[in-house]
């Protein structure tokens, strides 16, 4: 009789490294998470026995999200206090950098209520400096002309006003193109300015604005009409 062999064992597989580590993974996760529930019960129940630490804090939170609202409502009216007070005098605007005189002159349309008003100017800037709508929502288009030595400097011409001219509607989509300088705007540049219905800002006209609390609409002569109604009206 032939002997029957016996069946050869079969070989258990080993966990490849990977699985060990994401077993590892998921004990260490288990663990953290019992420990996490486990707390969580224990703040529960800590917080249930001593259920006036929540009236305190609910109270502490209230209290302090009345003062930062406070807070804010504070700082917007110095704000605004800050914006309508704002004031230049001639000698400051002629000691300003160039660019800063371009800052001074948005800040002046923001204080008279053109609360988009930003500086573009630089270099490409196609002839505008500062843009803005007023509150009757017209956009307003300004190039500034800074003379370093005020009047003594030399005059704005009609080349700078052409610039302003050919790119301020077609480019800009100004309702109101202006041209500011705390220098001289000479005799042929003023008749150009009103043969193509642009507005001169000259440095009486500057004066008068920066140093006093009128809007600049009530200074120039021949305003569009108002595309809106308006508080202001």
């Amino acid at each position: 009789m032939t002997r029957r062999r016996p069946p050869a064992r079969r070989r258990t597989r080993r966990p490849s490294r990977r699985q060990q580590q994401r077993d590892a993974q998921l004990v260490v996760f288990a663990v953290v998470a019992a420990a996490v529930v486990s707390l969580v019960v224990m703040v529960v129940n800590w917080l249930l026995a001593h259920w006036w630490v929540l009236v305190v804090a609910s109270v502490l939170g209230v209290l302090a999200g009345l003062g930062w609202l406070y807070h804010r409502q504070q700082q917007a009216r110095w704000e605004t206090v800050r914006a309508q007070g704002l004031r230049y005098g001639l000698a400051q605007l002629d000691a300003l950098h160039h660019a800063r005189f371009e800052d001074a002159v948005r800040e002046l349309m923001r204080r008279d209520g053109c609360q988009d008003a930003q500086r573009v100017g630089g270099a490409g800037d196609l002839g505008a400096d500062v843009k803005a709508t007023d509150p009757f929502g017209r956009r307003w288009v300004i190039q500034c002309k800074h003379r370093r030595h005020g009047a003594r400097g030399s005059a704005v011409g009609t080349p700078d006003l052409q610039v302003l001219n050919g790119t301020a509607r077609q480019v800009h989509g100004a309702d109101i193109a202006v041209i500011i300088t705390n220098g001289r705007v000479s005799g042929p540049a003023v008749t150009f300015a009103k043969q193509q219905r642009l507005h001169v800002v000259d440095r009486q006209t500057l004066a008068t604005w920066a140093a006093g609390s009128r809007p600049l609409w009530e200074l120039l002569r021949a305003i569009p009409p108002p595309r809106r109604s308006s508080s202001l009206s």
